[in-house]
């Protein structure tokens, strides 16, 4: 296969075809969206207005609503124009600046929820000490990691992915750029780079998920022990629905970036990338914040003073 022109853009085939049930899918997908932004806008309107939750957690859960709100920003614009206008080209340029951006925020959100899961373990087995264990300072200093650490893997697989001479076919069968799915279009040997990209995604990956994975077992041994069967129930509800949104990011995320070459599928690497970049954004609102109680009484708070300025 000859190697193309490395200036000419790439082809997004789309997650889509134009068929009534693509359709309908798609109409729901941009519901989807549509709702994960709302529900995250909403999180961090609530978390900035209600100084009852200016604490360390809530600080967490607004930057994971700000970085979910960014990833579906990224995606779902671009394939939406796509589908409806036809036109699937994308840029280099383009195409390197969504790979990295989209991994700066999902990098980013694996490190996030690991210090999510710190911050309830502190909460629930440390409480007394939660202000030394869990200070403002440590909190900034966690968010900022998980942002320059995202970046920083975002830069270099961007970097490195587009540095690789492109074959004729310039399509790509998905629906955003992804580095795996890029990659396959190399004319190249790329053994170094998707082996330096499999060391990345322990680290990115394995590392956080066995630190939440190991703080909810702590968690839940503190639970057993509780005397309360309301108050097991309750933490029992809220760990399992928290593990349920981690699995499924990271489930999905490794998924892609770790399985073995002869094992992947275009088709399926789309669908489970939809997983983690809409459906996931659209669930953390909801099973982070929007079940809390404190969250509740900060929301109808604020629709009560809405509902006053309205009758002024």
């Amino acid at each position: 296969m000859k190697i193309g022109n490395s200036t000419s853009d790439f082809i997004l085939l789309g997650l889509f075809n134009y068929t009534e049930a693509h359709l309908f899918l798609f109409v729901m997908i941009l519901t989807i969206a549509f709702s994960s932004l709302v529900g995250n806008a909403l999180m961090i309107l609530l978390i900035h207005q209600d100084f009852h939750l200016h604490t360390p957690m809530y600080f967490l859960l607004s930057q994971l609503s700000l970085m979910d709100m960014m990833l579906i920003s990224t995606i779902v614009p671009k394939m939406a124009a796509d589908y409806l206008s036809g036109k699937k080209s994308i840029s280099p340029a383009g195409c390197g600046l969504q790979i990295f951006v989209f991994l700066t925020l999902a990098g980013g959100e694996c490190f996030l929820l690991a210090a999510m899961s710190y911050d309830r373990y502190v909460a629930v087995c440390h409480p007394l000490r939660y202000p030394t264990l869990m200070s403002w300072q440590l909190c900034r200093r966690m968010t900022m990691g998980s942002w320059f650490l995202g970046a920083a893997d975002g830069l270099m697989q961007a970097a490195a992915t587009l540095s690789f001479p492109f074959c004729d076919a310039h399509e790509i069968n998905h629906f955003f750029c992804e580095a795996p799915t890029l990659v396959r279009l190399a004319c190249a040997d790329t053994f170094v780079f998707e082996y330096v990209m499999y060391i990345c995604c322990v680290l990115m990956l394995l590392v956080p998920f066995s630190l939440i994975l190991v703080s909810y077992s702590l968690i839940l041994a503190v639970v057993l022990q509780m005397r309360s069967r309301e108050a097991r129930k309750k933490a029992f509800a809220t760990c399992s629905s928290h593990l349920t949104v981690v699995g499924l990011f990271y489930g999905a995320a490794i998924f892609i970036y770790m399985r073995p070459k002869s094992y992947r599928s275009a088709n399926h690497d789309k669908v489970v990338s939809a997983f983690y970049t809409i459906f996931t954004p659209v669930l953390n609102p909801i099973i982070y914040s929007l079940r809390n109680s404190e969250v509740k009484g900060a929301l109808r708070k604020c629709m009560g003073q809405c509902a006053t300025i309205n009758h002024e």
